[in-house]
């Protein structure tokens, strides 16, 4: 007797969390050139901004191509979760970077800069584990990864607020790069809140 597959055969909604993720791997790209190349080349923060509004529309379409799916490849609900996830990587990079600019800071704090490499890190292994997700293959490695960052990023952004108060910095730029090293890390959070999604997933489907 053949047997029936109930698996859904839609693939779209694995290529728009694929294209969102891998648009987080540009924008955290984007902000490690803003930060190195500061305040030199001004159209990096155009380009940040840019690919925000390329996040939010990828996951209009997302929660549009749920409305409009009867069956969808994995519950509709983790679905809609880890696109949110993946929105809120740049939604936190684009407050960063918008924050540099609208506080007028003179030049960038090393550990800021830290701070975004572990962005970028964070988000790479995010695009490697969501390329997995189709056939819900493996990913434990890049998860893995993703709690490690995450503990390199809150020991950064420790470290970064501690020199802040002994630096002898005017009280005003003290909470101006406290409020901005504490963006960059919720980024990295919202990547390691990704994962957990992403594990959920995959205990859900095997």
């Amino acid at each position: 007797m053949a047997r029936i597959s109930l698996v859904p055969q839609n693939r779209e909604f694995f290529r728009l969390l694929e294209r969102a993720s891998a648009n987080a791997v540009d924008i955290s790209r984007r902000l490690v050139s803003l930060l190195e190349e500061f305040p030199a080349n001004g159209s990096h923060l155009r380009e940040v901004k840019e690919l925000e509004h390329e996040g939010d529309r990828l996951t209009r379409e997302v929660v549009d191509l749920l409305n409009r799916t009867f069956v969808t490849p994995f519950d509709r609900d983790d679905i809609y979760l880890l696109a949110g996830a993946i929105d809120d990587v740049c939604d936190h990079i684009d407050e960063a970077a918008g924050n540099i600019a609208g506080y007028s800071v003179g030049e960038i704090r090393p550990k800021a800069k830290e701070q975004a490499q572990v962005i970028l890190r964070s988000a790479e292994k995010l695009n490697e584990a969501v390329e997995l997700l189709e056939g819900f293959k493996d990913s434990s490695s890049q998860l893995y990864a993703l709690r490690d960052l995450e503990d390199e990023g809150d020991r950064l952004n420790r470290d970064a607020v501690a020199e802040l108060f002994t630096s002898g910095a005017d009280p005003i730029s003290v909470i101006r790069w406290k409020d901005i090293h504490e963006q960059l890390e919720e980024a990295v959070d919202a990547c390691e809140n990704a994962a957990d999604v992403l594990e959920a997933i995959l205990v859900k489907n095997r």
